[in-house]
């Protein structure tokens, strides 16, 4: 049995004919044990790449594919960490399954990341992209059933697109208690950067650009006069 309807196949074939310019690369990490969610994102990601030829999956084994981990920094499984045409990291992630409401987010990554003509952000946003000049991490906290969650994914994953500098993480609250629980997780979406600023709920791009560069340069001024 198929995870992805037919008709959702029909309609993401040609999507994917129509957007994809160049090989998107998806490096999955999933475990045998203690993971309630690996067989299907694994299933999930399989009838991903049979939709298209850019699509290209690879399966590696948490437990025993150290080097992997360590390269990725991998923090927990499922995972999905998203390269691009010459298999470079773009810093996306999905930490949990993108199932439910977070299928679109994870459609919008392999679609952003294979065209290289997709428009992303407004000129003088990416001004203000490019003023974060040292790595941060924005993390997502969402679940299946939330609406608004993919829009906070979605901007997450297309900063980390436009600024090597940026990680842009999904995070599905329930399969990750423990860290839901570090940062009071009560409500989604929240966004987390750098486990220091928190945004609740769904806002405008340019809102959080704005708040995301006053809180980076705060930072960076307040590091260089300790």
């Amino acid at each position: 049995m198929t995870l992805i309807s037919q008709d959702i196949q029909n309609e993401l074939k040609t999507l994917f004919q129509q957007a994809l310019t160049s090989p998107v690369y998806l490096e999955v990490f999933t475990q045998t044990l203690s993971c309630e969610y690996c067989p299907q994102v694994e299933q999930m990601v399989k009838e991903l790449e049979e939709l298209h030829p850019h699509i290209h999956v690879n399966i590696r084994n948490f437990q025993l594919d150290k080097d992997a981990v360590a390269r990725y920094n991998v923090e927990g499984v499922p995972a999905i960490i998203i390269l691009d045409s010459n298999k470079n990291d773009t810093g996306i992630r999905f930490y949990g399954i993108p199932s439910g409401y977070e299928f679109e987010s994870l459609i919008g990554a392999i679609l952003d990341t294979g065209n290289s003509s997709a428009h992303l952000f407004e000129p003088h946003l990416l001004d203000e992209i490019k003023k974060i000049e040292s790595p941060i991490k924005i993390e997502v906290f969402v679940t299946p059933t939330c609406p608004y969650c993919p829009g906070m994914v979605r901007l997450a994953h297309k900063l980390a697109l436009t600024n090597e500098n940026i990680q842009g993480v999904m995070v599905e609250a329930i399969e990750f208690p423990e860290k839901s629980q570090r940062f009071g997780v009560r409500g989604v979406p929240l966004t987390v950067v750098q486990e220091d600023m928190r945004i609740e709920g769904l806002v405008p791009e340019e809102h959080f650009l704005t708040e995301l560069v006053h809180w980076y340069q705060t930072r960076q001024a307040s590091s260089q006069t300790v």
